[in-house]
């Protein structure tokens, strides 16, 4: 039997830096409603759970037959509370055994990169989280100018420079006895998931949402 995970999408209905960002249009609908549809294409993807603040989130959220929306507990209200926190929330709720945590801030990702992360997650037993990264192998300084990854005298093809990897947010996939045990979504015996850039794209900026559609634009005209 194949193995699924559920998904958790937490969704404020307020955002600082791109207003009403998850209710945005993109591609013809809300934005939140990219991940939904991605979600429900993907074949290890089992039930779906929308987490908001928001009663527009919500009522739009509820044209899917395929989610289960759940309002906010009122002390997890705010800018300030920790992800973690509505992860505890949910998993006490509902009780699932694996989790995909993801956001539609990324709505480039794809449920084919879904579908081979949670299959790497379940390949190894010892194993307790995954989470996805994207690579960066770039000359790196720290704000006091010191080199991180190459030394400035020898410089080196930036292809032999040792990589970095970036948290890019687009999912987390975690086991909930582990989680409860540490209260964290990347556990102490995790692995990362590399994507590429182009689909890890995540909009936290308006020049993020611009280049998303952007990117949708071509996508679609290829396709």
């Amino acid at each position: 039997m194949t193995e699924l995970v559920d998904a958790f999408i937490p969704l404020k209905g307020h955002s600082e830096r791109v207003p009403r960002k998850n209710m945005r249009d993109f591609g013809g609908a809300p934005l939140f409603h990219t991940i939904v549809r991605t979600l429900e294409a993907a074949e290890r993807v089992g039930s779906i759970y929308i987490d908001t603040d928001s009663e527009e989130i919500a009522e739009s959220a509820s044209s899917f037959s395929s989610v289960v929306v759940i309002r906010r507990r009122d002390d997890l209200i705010g800018d300030n509370v920790s992800v973690n926190l509505l992860i505890g929330a949910f998993l006490d709720r509902f009780g699932s055994q694996h989790v995909i945590q993801t956001h539609a801030t990324n709505p480039l990702l794809t449920a084919d990169t879904i579908d081979r992360a949670v299959a790497q997650y379940f390949a190894d037993p010892e194993i307790t989280s995954l989470f996805a990264v994207t690579r960066h192998q770039a000359r790196f300084f720290t704000a006091d100018l010191e080199a991180v990854n190459h030394d400035p005298t020898e410089l080196l093809p930036t292809q032999q420079l040792s990589p970095l990897f970036v948290e890019n947010s687009n999912f987390y996939i975690f086991g909930s006895d582990a989680f409860r045990e540490q209260g964290r979504r990347i556990t102490d015996r995790t692995v990362m998931f590399e994507m590429e850039p182009m689909e890890a794209i995540d909009i936290d900026e308006e020049r993020d949402f611009a280049m998303a559609r952007a990117i949708l634009g071509v996508r679609s005209t290829v396709g």
